[in-house]
């Protein structure tokens, strides 16, 4: 699926209180799991594009906290075979909307998390700087949950009435050579039905 330009933006009135997004950039529907993996974005640069990932550790398996530990540089590398792969990493997301719906934000959407890595846009590179990650609890192989698009719609809706977003892709349209998320089940047409982005 191919990234898309946003034709039509949201008035900041039409998005709940619980929503909207206080001047720090914390989401008041949120809950708050602090990473230190951040940094700040270039001067002058705006937040235009919004990357859809997905996540699970180990892979496949939903549920605790092993996500969270890996923003917070506390996953315990030892607990599954595959993390090992994953030592001194530092990595983090905007994001992370899980398989109930439960929104966590781990980084302010003022500041530059570490969710894109190596990655490319209508010929920008270092997409961190100019983008809000966002991961859903899933993986290639498997469908996301009702639950979870609508915390996304409630989110994407939010986000586009306060920054001034322009286009919505896929990790793997940023970085197609490294990666495939969201992958073959994240339902695109929905989406962008539900955002009436055409």
């Amino acid at each position: 699926m191919l990234a898309r330009p946003l034709h039509q933006a949201y008035p900041l009135s039409a998005v709940p209180p619980l929503w909207r997004f206080d001047a720090q950039g914390w989401c008041a529907a949120a809950d708050v799991c602090a990473s230190p993996n951040f940094g700040a974005r270039p001067d002058g640069v705006a937040i235009s594009l919004l990357v859809i990932h997905n996540v699970s550790l180990p892979k496949g398996q939903f549920g605790g906290r092993y996500i969270l530990d890996l923003f917070q540089n506390q996953l315990d590398y030892e607990a599954h075979p595959s993390f090992n792969s994953l030592r001194g990493l530092r990595v983090s997301s905007h994001f992370l909307i899980r398989r109930d719906g439960q929104l966590v934000q781990c980084v302010s959407s003022l500041a530059r998390a570490w969710h894109a890595g190596e990655s490319q846009f209508l010929g920008q590179t270092n997409c961190n700087d100019f983008s809000i990650g966002i991961e859903l609890e899933g993986c290639d192989e498997l469908a996301f949950e009702a639950v979870q698009y609508q915390s996304l719609f409630r989110l994407t809706q939010s986000l586009l009435a306060h920054y001034p977003i322009t286009h919505i892709a896929g990790h793997q349209e940023i970085a197609p050579t490294r990666k495939t998320d969201p992958g073959p089940h994240f339902d695109w047409s929905a989406y962008r039905h539900a955002l009436a982005w055409v």
